[in-house]
C-alpha cells in the first residue's frame, strides 16, 4: 500500500470545510495508508474549531499553523511535515468523490506520470442567480477558453497543468518546492518547471471534483485579477507563456483602452471599435442564451454577459499590472481574503 499525504491550504473556510472533510472521510482508500494535513493561515472564523473536532475522532487528520497565510508556504510546510510517497493537494472549496485518492494514485503509477489531476464540475455556492451565473461563466469556453480541467474532456490527455495535483514525492526532491513569491498561480509555475525538467502531467476525466465557485461578483473579480496579476511573473520565471489562452484577456483590455483613445480621433477607428464591442457582447449574449436554455433559468441571460465581461476585464487588467510591476521592479503582493 502506497502511503499518501493529502495537504489542504486553508484560511477562513468555515462555510466549506465540513463538506470537504466529510468527502475525504468517505474515500475508498485505506485510512491507515493516508494522512490529511490542514495548513491553516490562522483563520479568524470557526474553521480551526471545526477541524479540531474532526481530529478528536480521526488521528490521521492534523492541523498545522501557517502564519504567512499564503498557499505556496502552506504547501511547502505541509510537504516538509508529510510522510507520504505520494503528495495530493486539495482545496477546501471542493467536495471529492469516494474514489478520488485511489484513482489518482492508480493513474499516477500506471501512466508513469509525475503529476495527475481531475476535472472540475463548477457549482454555484448558493442557488442565487448571480452565484449560478458565476459558476456557469467560470466553466464556459467563452469565459475561460480551452482550459480542459474547467470545461471538461472525454479522454485522458497530457497537459500543462491540472487542478491541485497528485505528485510523486521525489518530484519535490528533483525540482524543489513551490515558489513562495507566487501568492497565486504557484501551481502553474511549479508544473511549468516540472515539464521543463522532463516531467509528465495528465488530466484524468474519470476523476471529477465538485468545485464551489466564489459567491459574489466582487470575490470572483478579485480572484481573476490576482490570477492575471501573477501570470507575468510566472511567465518570467518559466521563460515563456504556458498557453496562448492566457494572452487573450490582456489583448482584450489593451484593445478596449487604445480603441477608445483612437476612436476619439478617427471615425474609422470608432466604427471598428464599435463593431468589435458589439461583436463581443453579441457572442456573450448568444452564449448566455444557450446556457440559460440548458439550465432552464432565463435570468442567466441578463447576468451572464456582464459576468463574462468582468472575468475578462479583471484577468486582463491584472495581467497588465503584473507586466508593469515586473518592468518597474515593484513587489507583488495582495491581501488574502476569503
Amino acid at each position: 500500500m502506497i502511503k499518501v499525504s493529502i495537504i489542504c491550504p486553508i484560511y477562513n473556510e468555515e462555510k466549506y470545510i465540513s463538506k470537504c472533510i466529510d468527502s475525504i472521510l468517505l474515500t475508498d482508500y485505506p485510512k491507515e495508508g493516508m494522512e490529511v494535513l490542514f495548513v491553516d493561515g490562522m483563520s479568524k472564523d470557526g474553521t480551526r474549531g471545526i477541524i479540531k473536532e474532526y481530529i478528536k475522532k480521526y488521528p490521521f487528520i492534523k492541523l498545522i499553523d501557517n502564519p504567512f497565510k499564503i498557499v505556496p508556504y502552506a504547501m511547502n510546510k505541509g510537504i516538509k511535515h508529510s510522510i507520504g510517497e505520494v503528495i495530493i493537494r486539495i482545496d477546501a472549496h471542493c467536495v471529492y468523490p469516494s474514489n478520488y485518492v485511489s484513482l489518482l494514485v492508480k493513474y499516477l503509477y500506471e501512466l508513469n506520470a509525475d503529476n495527475v489531476g481531475g476535472v472540475w464540475r463548477t457549482l454555484p455556492s448558493s442557488n442565487k442567480t448571480v452565484c449560478r451565473a458565476i459558476a456557469v461563466a467560470s466553466s464556459h469556453r467563452f469565459g475561460v477558453g480551452n482550459s480542459k480541467h474547467k470545461i471538461g474532456t472525454q479522454k485522458i490527455i497530457e497537459t500543462d497543468t491540472v487542478p491541485f495535483g497528485c505528485y510523486r514525492r521525489n518530484v519535490f526532491h528533483k525540482i524543489g518546492l513551490f515558489d513562495e513569491e507566487l501568492i497565486r498561480n504557484q501551481d502553474d509555475e511549479f508544473n511549468g518547471r516540472l515539464i521543463k525538467n522532463g516531467g509528465k502531467i495528465f488530466l484524468i476525466p474519470q476523476v471529477r471534483i465538485d468545485y464551489f465557485a466564489r459567491d459574489t461578483i466582487r470575490k470572483m473579480s478579485e480572484m481573476y485579477y490576482q490570477y492575471g496579476l501573477f501570470k507575468p511573473l510566472v511567465v518570467k520565471k518559466i521563460g515563456s507563456p504556458t498557453t496562448l489562452r492566457q494572452l487573450f484577456p490582456v489583448v482584450f483590455v489593451l484593445g478596449l483602452i487604445f480603441g477608445a483613445i483612437l476612436s476619439c480621433f478617427s471615425k474609422l477607428f470608432l466604427t471598428i471599435y464599435s463593431f468589435v464591442i458589439a461583436l463581443y457582447f453579441g457572442i456573450a449574449i448568444i452564449c448566455s442564451i444557450i446556457s440559460s436554455i440548458k439550465s432552464k433559468d432565463w435570468r442567466l441571460t441578463l447576468i451572464l454577459p456582464f459576468v463574462f465581461f468582468i472575468i475578462h476585464l479583471s484577468y486582463g487588467y491584472g495581467y497588465l499590472i503584473g507586466i508593469f510591476k515586473i518592468f518597474f521592479k515593484q513587489k507583488f503582493s495582495v491581501e488574502i481574503n476569503r
